[in-house]
């Protein structure tokens, strides 16, 4: 796929222009940011609709008959719309807010769990999952007697369908797997694995923490049952994210957590739970986490997410020219369909010292297992280099991240 430069549907110089970090120098160097797949940088757009919540809106939700209280209800149900419209939800009492894709899945861990699994059941997670989609589902069945089971990969880092499907048995109450890989960049056929639990009988949660940013998200066609992100990996702030669920679902599973705004009486003898979506928002919420959330989807909606994927294969494409060119350097991660994740070792270097050396040069990477250690077993190496696009992204800064990667050989011989 690779874009003449001049076929490239978003402006990346005006682009650049509103995330004000990325003019930023590190040790003197103009920043190169290529940590995407941990958190994205914010627009000017996010930062400047969070200041005028708290300088202008700054109240609690739900609770106030007075104007702050509710112009601030007002702008938090307005991103609840924005967000069901992304995604295509079928309505807006399927989002429920969260803290981040971590708290979306604890949530559908313990209150599906507690709700549907028994002693003997069986979970569906995959070789390729982020600790925070594997611990929660462990816990779970540790306390419900249930039982893990996991779909393998292959060397290139594909899920062995063949095998998935061998899995699922009349035992299978739930699959949950990643949209794309954080540490591979695999894009795996989430359409399809719904389609084989749904004819087993089983529900599925999709991970897409690393999806929403980089592709069209359209839950209704993918006919998931959940759907788990995050917003500081969509521009928007950290600490809020969202879980989308089918209304029936939800409606049939208890709180996770108790508090005020999820309930519709309370006395000493007993509570009665509020509707959706509010029976799992306990507590105040992250308002201003929220509305700039929704001011991230304004901003991304105003670009298009067909021409960011579009440009980002082109990046990915040119990026990957790049490492296989540079000798002794091994990618981790070559599924066919792939996302902009960049993730490989280098001979005689350890992944952490590349990142500090380049992290010299103003070049952010990703060093380590990236919460995804069992992935890090299944390649036999501790950790990976990972270079993670965004739409910001320039090629220049790939050819910087490989010059780079040069001066790390040239230290280390």
């Amino acid at each position: 796929m690779n874009i003449p430069e001049n076929k490239i549907l978003i402006d990346i110089e005006n682009i650049r222009k509103d995330f004000p970090i990325l003019s930023t120098l590190v040790h003197g160097k103009p920043l190169v940011y290529l940590d995407n797949a941990a958190t994205t940088q914010k627009p000017n757009a996010v930062l400047n609709m969070q200041n005028v919540y708290y300088k202008e809106q700054n109240a609690n939700i739900h609770r106030g008959v007075h104007h702050l209280s509710e112009t601030a209800t007002f702008e938090y149900e307005k991103a609840r719309g924005k967000i069901k419209n992304f995604i295509n939800a079928a309505d807006n009492k399927e989002i429920i807010f969260t803290a981040g894709t971590t708290a979306g899945i604890n949530l559908v861990a313990h209150s599906f769990g507690k709700t549907f699994l028994k002693a003997g059941d069986e979970v569906i997670i995959s070789a390729m999952e982020h600790h925070s989609n594997i611990v929660p589902w462990q816990m779970i069945c540790e306390e419900q007697g249930a039982h893990l089971r996991i779909i393998p990969m292959n060397d290139e880092g594909e899920l062995l369908l063949d095998e998935y499907k061998k899995l699922l048995t009349p035992k299978t109450k739930i699959v949950s797997v990643v949209y794309i890989s954080n540490s591979l960049g695999t894009v795996n056929p989430v359409k399809q694995i719904v389609e084989l639990a749904h004819r087993n009988g089983s529900k599925v949660l999709i991970d897409g923490a690393q999806a929403v940013a980089h592709t069209k998200v359209d839950v209704r066609e993918l006919d998931c049952d959940f759907f788990v992100f995050s917003g500081h990996k969509i521009f928007g702030p950290t600490g809020v994210g969202v879980l989308y669920g089918k209304a029936s679902l939800l409606e049939q599973m208890k709180p996770y957590q108790g508090g005020g705004d999820m309930i519709l009486s309370v006395t000493f003898e007993k509570t009665t739970f509020n509707d959706l979506p509010y029976k799992f928002e306990a507590g105040t919420p992250n308002i201003a986490g929220v509305i700039g959330l929704g001011a991230a989807i304004d901003y991304i909606n105003s670009i298009g997410l067909d021409a960011v994927e579009e440009y980002e294969q082109s990046l990915l494409e040119y990026g990957t020219g790049l490492l296989r060119a540079v000798k002794g350097l091994r990618l981790i991660g070559t599924a066919k369909a792939k996302a902009g994740i960049l993730s490989f070792v280098l001979e005689n270097a350890h992944p952490h010292d590349i990142g500090t050396i380049l992290d010299r040069q103003g070049i952010a990477i990703r060093t380590g297992h990236h919460c995804t250690q069992p992935v890090m077993q299944r390649f036999g190496i501790p950790a990976t280099a990972r270079a993670s696009i965004s739409f910001y992204n320039t090629k220049a800064e790939l050819d910087v991240l490989v010059s780079g990667i040069e001066k790390v050989k040239e230290i280390f011989g």
